[in-house]
């Protein structure tokens, strides 16, 4: 395989990405190109995109991949596409429908996808959440406010809690066919409506040992239209007993439900081939995953330098914990059987390996909050001027202020120079373990100093309530019957040295870093790319038959060729650094408490 080629596409919260990848995991081409997203003025929840936007982004990246690397389209032997698990809404073709609120709310507009960072149902998800369905069971007890479900349809009962609910487009709107947008990417690709388990069951309350969808869940909810229609409006529509979904409504529609890679219909259509600087119609198409997937794809299977000749196995993945780390940060472990873990979602069955389970952590702000605490800072144009001066960028410049400062102090260790500064780091909500949207930051031990070195402090303590969240999350995942032996970080946070140190001397396990950091979930989706690829060509050669088993080995063994050897950072805490890292993971604990009994006094008083 020589000359073949795999072509992945990532479609992140700000940009759209493809990569060109060699069977051997050799990335020969990539390209960026940054997409559109729209906020309210007037209300900070809201996020929106446009599937247009975001397509025509997509080709722009592959044909710059195509031109730069000299491959003949030919070449390209297996697409897959990963993405934001956000909300796209269309019609029955294909065309966008608005969802921005207003008077054009479920007519035709660009803006049609919701985007996975929006928060307009907080009241939606508090519905759902006192509803008692087992579909809570696996995600934790708790459906988070960013999940499908909550905006994507209402059924027009005036007595029912969901029924007026203003996000999402009413009845009589031209919107037909709603989809995550990795399925609208594999759908734009192909033209089939298959549906990813992925996406599905982590998105959609999608239970696929227990038949797919949850009938008594939507009618409870308020969205029995969904029922009725037998789920079209979420695009796996079924027919009554059959495969995944069986039972309950019928309807005309069948979208298959497809696991990870597995080829989506007859493969890339003749005008999608065009768009993409004319590859061949007819190329597999892997069924798409979540971007954060993709990224546990890309880098799980890694050997670490210098132990080269020790090949991971697939049971190894179990132990193996994803940390896909960007705007905001994805935790992902696989297990053979399910884990319930409070606060985290999951057990979801299949969402990448048939007959495996996953749960996925999450912290709803890591590289914002960097950002946030940096850019909002008095001395933050001080900052740049510095780094500017010196060629740098400023986080080079952070690090040897911190450094000076550690020296002038006369201590040991960076942590004690936040000693009296403590940062509780969820400003845009609690993802996981405690699974609350109301969650808001909190900082300790201000003064009256609005200096560069004042800002040095604050990005430490901002990287440290990372490292603490982490623990967090991770101890959470082992308590419940994980075991987490590594964590393998990817993202733009993996360059952060420091961050990845307190990751490791936070948590008390290695960090495995990947050699391409920033091109983990990229190059995952080219795993799916070149799944598809070897599957189509086995079905083709009349060994269509192969069971779970086979899938899977064959499937973890194109993630080992794919990933090259990451680097491995040890635990280096000294027993004093040690001790204040347990000082401030006690007080972080405590943080969560203190707030909850805040809140609750306050909500009393207010009555």
């Amino acid at each position: 395989m020589s000359d073949s080629y795999y072509l992945g596409i990532d479609v992140g919260t700000g940009s759209a990405r493809a990569s060109l990848v060699s069977a051997t995991g050799k990335v020969v081409a990539s390209s960026t190109v940054d997409t559109k997203t729209w906020r309210d003025p007037d209300d900070h929840r809201i996020f929106e995109q446009s599937t247009d936007n975001i397509w025509a982004s997509i080709c722009e990246c592959v044909k710059t991949c195509l031109a730069q690397s000299g491959i003949a389209p030919e070449a390209v032997k297996g697409v897959g596409f990963d993405a934001t698990c956000s909300l796209a809404v269309c019609d029955a073709d294909g065309a966008p429908v608005q969802v921005t609120r207003g008077a054009g709310l479920g007519e035709h507009g660009e803006r049609n996808i919701v985007l996975w960072a929006d928060h307009r149902a907080e009241r939606e998800a508090e519905v759902i959440n006192k509803s008692g369905s087992v579909v809570l069971e696996y995600v934790g007890g708790t459906m988070s406010v960013r999940f499908i479900p909550l905006s994507s349809s209402r059924n027009g009962d005036p007595q029912n809690p969901l029924a007026q609910n203003a996000h999402a487009p009413p009845p009589s709107s031209r919107a037909a066919n709603s989809s995550t947008s990795p399925d609208f990417l594999t759908y734009r690709a192909t033209g089939d409506t298959a549906r990813s388990c992925c996406s599905l069951t982590c998105k959609c309350s999608y239970v696929p040992h227990k038949a797919g969808w949850q009938d008594e869940f939507f009618e409870k909810v308020g969205l029995g239209e969904m029922v009725k229609e037998g789920y079209r409006a979420i695009g796996a529509g079924r027919v009554a007993g059959a495969g995944h979904g069986g039972g309950g409504g019928e309807s005309a529609v069948l979208s298959p439900v497809l696991t990870a890679g597995q080829p989506v219909g007859r493969g890339l259509s003749k005008k999608a081939g065009e768009e993409f600087g004319g590859l061949r119609e007819g190329t597999p198409v892997g069924s798409g995953v979540i971007d954060a997937y993709a990224g546990w794809l890309g880098t799980v299977a890694a050997r670490c330098v210098g132990e080269e000749e020790k090949e991971p196995s697939l049971d190894e993945s179990r132990h193996r914990l994803a940390a896909v780390a960007g705007t905001s940060t994805c935790h992902l472990v696989q297990s053979p059987e399910g884990v319930f873990v409070p606060g985290v979602w999951g057990p979801y069955k299949d969402p990448v390996f048939r007959g495996w389970w996953m749960n996925e952590g999450g912290q709803s702000s890591t590289g914002q909050l960097i950002d946030f605490m940096l850019t909002t800072h008095p001395a933050y144009a001080e900052l740049q001027s510095r780094a500017k001066a010196q060629g740098t960028n400023i986080f080079a410049v952070l690090t040897s202020l911190l450094e000076s400062l550690r020296v002038s102090a006369d201590v040991a260790t960076l942590t004690e120079l936040t000693l009296d500064l403590h940062l509780y780091p969820d400003l845009h909500g609690n993802r996981s373990p405690i699974a609350d949207p109301r969650m808001r930051g909190a900082l300790t031990g201000l003064t009256l100093d609005s200096s560069i070195n004042d800002l040095a402090r604050k990005y430490l303590a901002t990287l440290q309530a990372i490292a603490l969240q982490t623990r967090h999350i991770v101890d959470t995942l082992n308590e419940a019957g994980h075991e987490v032996r590594e964590v393998y970080v990817s993202g733009g946070q993996a360059t952060n040295r420091g961050l990845i140190q307190l990751l490791a001397d936070a948590c008390g396990v290695p960090v495995v870093l990947p050699v391409d950091y920033g091109g983990a979930v990229v190059r995952g989706a080219a795993v799916l790319g070149r799944f598809a690829a070897e599957v189509a060509r086995a079905q083709k050669e009349g060994d269509g038959g192969m069971g779970e088993r086979e899938q899977d080995e064959m499937l973890w063994r194109i993630m080992v060729e794919m990933t090259p050897p990451g680097t491995r950072v040890s635990p280096a805490a000294s027993a004093k650094e040690k001790k204040l890292l347990e000082a401030k993971y006690k007080i972080f604990r405590e943080s969560i408490e203190i707030q909850k009994r805040w809140r609750d006094e306050m909500e009393e008083a207010a009555k």
